[in-house]
Order: structure tokens, then C-alpha cells, then sequence
């Protein structure tokens, strides 16, 4: 089987992460794959030696030159709004037409404006299928859907933990960071020598610090900026803070779950399907900081219910968020969509 995975981006955040933890395991399952998108030079670094062809799509216009170059792909699988409709101008102007398919991450509607809603009408008719990352994000896609849930390696490594509380996202309006900070400073575990690590960076970041001062936490908040460590950032971590509203899954719990990191989470989204369905005593309400303080303060108190919690996780993790699950769902829709 030969497959195109397609995302329009510069970048290399949680969609390129999951393509690059899923294309190798599609080869050695015996498809020749090709991924297109993505920082040039992680990207490549991340596929290097695992038979994966990578191609360039900074932009529409690239993505759809590099599509074009490949030889009769038979899946078509994209990702995001503007892959989605590359992939539906690639497809019909191919002499040989592909199945295309499309990954849904996130929670929310394809096209929300009337001129996007009209514009990507087009691929909506291309588009034979869908895979969705969580129940979540599938409430919002319409015809053919599968949840497939996004798997993540099975981690094996000694683990030292700290007196440390791990944020790692982009800082953005959407992951509302500001209440991981408002609970940081409610909570009594600052007074008491832990640490807030705020791994990533985005357009908030100084009003973020700003925050932390006004709160009176400065000194025990460190913002890290972007970090290519961060695996090794959740091995070193005691507890791991997921402040998103609507994530549509969360690699970042998924990974932490790996290391056995216990995790307090927003419930809401894909939290639901993996904190949720652990340890629903460690969600709380979205936006609620004086809730995530009560919660982060426990698991301080108790060092027994964070190695219990996050044992639990771990064996969630390696039960039901596996790479090798995923690639198997993932390889069986691919053929249910090509039979159709």
C-alpha cells in the first residue's frame, strides 16, 4: 500500500509529532510511505533511517507541487483544514485516483466562516472517511468516522523524579496557561520548595510572566521556553499540569502516562478518555484554578497516591495508547476504505 500523509505546516508541534511516531510503523508493516509538511530539519532528523520519504509543504502551494510528485499513492491521508483540501485538488487531478482520507485532531467544525465552509465544501466530497483521535473530536466530524486513538512509545527508562510540576505547551489563549500559573499560586506547594517548569513558547509568554509576579510566584516559576527535551523533562517531573479546555487527546498526558507521571488535568476533551477513565479524582473543571491547586496540593502531601496514580496510568498507557494499536486500527480503516 502506498501512502501520502499531508499536513500544510512549518512546524513540528503535536500533528507532526503524531506523524512522525506513526509513518515508521505503517513501513514495517509493508507500505511505502511518504509524509509531507513539517519543520525540514526535525522532521527529516525524526525519519531519518526509518524508510519514510519526507517532501516539503510550507505552504498550500508546496504541499500540492510535492502530492503531485508522488506515483500512484493509493491513500490519501490529511491533516488539518488547508492538508484537506490540498489533498482533494491533488486527488482530482491525478490519473490515478487515490482514497482520501482525513485525521481529525482537534474539536471543532472543518470551516467555520461561509467562505471556508464553501471552499472546503470541495473537500468534504473528496474525502471518503475520516479517523478521529478521541470520541471527542469525533462528535464533530460527520459521515464515516473511526476512532483511532493516538499511541505513543512504551517507555522503559529509570525515571528520578524532582520536586517539579511540568506545563509543556504552546503558550497560547487556547491552552490557557494563565490558570495553570493562578494555580500554582493557590496552591501551598511553592511555599514548600517545588517548582513550576513551563516548557514552550507562543504569543503569551511575557504576559504569562507578568502574572507569575503579580501572583507573588516568580521565583518558583521557570519558563523554559521551547525545549527539545521534554521526554526527559516528564521523567524528572513529580506531577504533570494539562490546564487545555478542549484538547482533542494530549500527547503530552499520553507520554506521561508512559513515563508513569500522575497528571492533573482540564476535564474536559480527550482528558476524559485517558485521565478520566484512570482517575477522575484528578480532573478538574476547566478554568477553575483554585480546583487544579486542591488537586496539585494532595498529590504533593502523598507521595504514595503520585507513584500508585501514575503506575495506574502507565498500565492504561501500554493497554489501550500504544504506537503498535494504532498503526493496527489505523492499517484497517485504510483497507475498509479502500474496499469501499
Amino acid at each position: 500500500m502506498r501512502i501520502v500523509h499531508v499536513v500544510c505546516s512549518v512546524g513540528f508541534a503535536g500533528v507532526e509529532r503524531y506523524l512522525v511516531n506513526l509513518s515508521p510503523g505503517l513501513v514495517e508493516r509493508g507500505s511505502e510511505v511518504t509524509v509531507i509538511g513539517g519543520d525540514r530539519e526535525r522532521m527529516t532528523a525524526a525519519l531519518a533511517g526509518t524508510g519514510v520519504e519526507w517532501r516539503p509543504g510550507d505552504s498550500m502551494r508546496q504541499a500540492l507541487r510535492s502530492l503531485r510528485d508522488v506515483a500512484s499513492p493509493d491513500v490519501i491521508n490529511t491533516h488539518m483544514s488547508q492538508a484537506d483540501l490540498v489533498g482533494a485538488l491533488g486527488r482530482s487531478t491525478a490519473r490515478h485516483r487515490a482514497v482520501h482520507v482525513s485525521t481529525r485532531h482537534f474539536m471543532g467544525r472543518r470551516g467555520t466562516a461561509p467562505l471556508s465552509r464553501a471552499v472546503l465544501g470541495i473537500a468534504d466530497r473528496s474525502i471518503r472517511g475520516e479517523i478521529a483521535i478521541s470520541s471527542a473530536v469525533a462528535a464533530f466530524a460527520h459521515g464515516d468516522v473511526e476512532v483511532v486513538h493516538t499511541g505513543v512509545p512504551v517507555s522503559t527508562r529509570t525515571k528520578t523524579r524532582e520536586k517539579t510540576v511540568l506545563v509543556a505547551q504552546r503558550l497560547e489563549s487556547e491552552k490557557d496557561t494563565a490558570t495553570a500559573i493562578d494555580a500554582w499560586a493557590l496552591s501551598h506547594a511553592p511555599k514548600t520548595g517545588w517548582v513550576l517548569r513551563v516548557a514552550g513558547d507562543g504569543t503569551e509568554r511575557a504576559e504569562l510572566e507578568e502574572r507569575a509576579r503579580e501572583r507573588g510566584v516568580a521565583e518558583r516559576v521557570e519558563f523554559l521556553g521551547h525545549r527539545e527535551d521534554v521526554p526527559e523533562l516528564l521523567r524528572s517531573a513529580s506531577i504533570v499540569l494539562a490546564p487545555t479546555p478542549r484538547e482533542g487527546l494530549g500527547i503530552l498526558v499520553l507520554e506521561a502516562m508512559a513515563e508513569g507521571t500522575p497528571v492533573v488535568a482540564a476535564a474536559g476533551g480527550g482528558h476524559l478518555e485517558t485521565i478520566g477513565s484512570v482517575s477522575p479524582q484528578t480532573l478538574f473543571e476547566p478554568g477553575d484554578a483554585m480546583a487544579a491547586a486542591r488537586i496539585i496540593d494532595q498529590l504533593v502531601d502523598d507521595p504514595a497516591r503520585r507513584a500508585a496514580l501514575g503506575g495506574d496510568l502507565q498500565t492504561l498507557q501500554r493497554r489501550e495508547f500504544t504506537i503498535d494499536a494504532q498503526i493496527t486500527a489505523t492499517m484497517t480503516f485504510y483497507r475498509r476504505m479502500l474496499d469501499t
